[in-house]
């Protein structure tokens, strides 16, 4: 593996409190309105979260593309604690009676550039693919016209940018954005594993695409379900930074659902420590990550 944060006992802990499709009917901690997402980013940086991964709802529950509601949302954030606000690039599905998902369309998408105040970091999706889930499926479209576009413009106005590729094709498709001058290495990825559709989670694919991305690189692994902790450890374990959140799982364990996203972090908190490293600061995750 030549791209990996080994060199350093700090692990950048990111939260992903809310998540693209589901909502408080597969668990009812999961913060839908801005008041409940301050109250959550607080309550995960406390417990040691240094990034949150933000996705907003609309009155009915389901994702929105609303940029007064992001904007309501990423204010009372950042007034209730420093933590680095980063923007899914995705927005999120919606969900009809016959579960078909409905994605945003690529200009309701580009709008999240538009939010105001500015949070510090957006990430990209670095591939089309067929997105299966439980909830439903659909197309998840990520042309890289598209992304060169919203790289280039997250470029310009000096946001950070977080890289999710789920399979090994993502990764060349980043390396065309950094030869096209959109995206500068070091790049930051999240490695997502395990999502119907993309690459399943196993320790073969995980050392593949660490093989394939630049080295110099940052990076994270998103596991969901039954998948989440071990896959996550095991990245802990080879250097890598980790997501959790009821984005990713909305239990704790098998049967028993989670509590609410700062019982997640204080997990993964717990367990850095027990493998030696310990979590980073927001102050010390912005200078890993070089944001503004």
């Amino acid at each position: 593996m030549k791209a990996n944060l080994a060199s350093s006992d700090k692990v950048i802990i990111t939260a992903a409190i809310t998540g693209g499709i589901h909502g408080k009917w597969a668990n009812e901690a999961i913060p839908i309105t801005a008041e409940e997402q301050a109250r959550d980013a607080l309550d995960c940086y406390n417990a040691g979260a240094a990034v949150l991964h933000l996705h907003v709802r609309g009155a009915d529950g389901q994702n929105t593309p609303d940029i007064g509601t992001y904007n309501q949302s990423v204010r009372m954030i950042g007034e209730a604690c420093p933590i680095i606000r980063q923007i899914g690039n995705g927005i999120g599905a919606r969900v009809d009676e016959a579960l078909n998902i409905i994605q945003p369309t690529l200009e309701e998408r580009l709008a999240l550039l538009t939010i105001e105040p500015e949070p510090e970091m957006h990430t990209i999706n670095a591939g089309t693919f067929e997105f299966r889930t439980p909830y439903g499926s659909g197309t998840f479209n990520n042309p890289l016209s598209f992304n060169e576009q919203y790289a280039g413009q997250c470029q310009n106005k000096g946001f950070g940018v977080e890289i999710e590729v789920y399979d090994l094709s993502h990764i060349a498709n980043t390396l065309a954005l950094v030869d096209k001058g959109v995206l500068t290495p070091p790049l930051h990825f999240s490695i997502v594993l395990g999502i119907m559709g993309g690459a399943p989670a196993t320790a073969a694919n995980l050392i593949c695409m660490l093989d394939a991305i630049p080295e110099g690189s940052s990076w994270q692994v998103v596991t969901i379900g039954k998948h989440h902790v071990p896959t996550t450890v095991m990245a802990m374990t080879m250097g890598g930074n980790v997501r959790t959140g009821l984005e990713d799982t909305v239990y704790y364990r098998k049967g028993e659902k989670a509590k609410g996203n700062a019982q997640l972090v204080e997990r993964m908190v717990r367990i850095v420590r027990e493998i030696g490293r310990e979590p980073a600061t927001v102050e010390e995750t912005r200078i890993m990550l070089g944001l503004k």
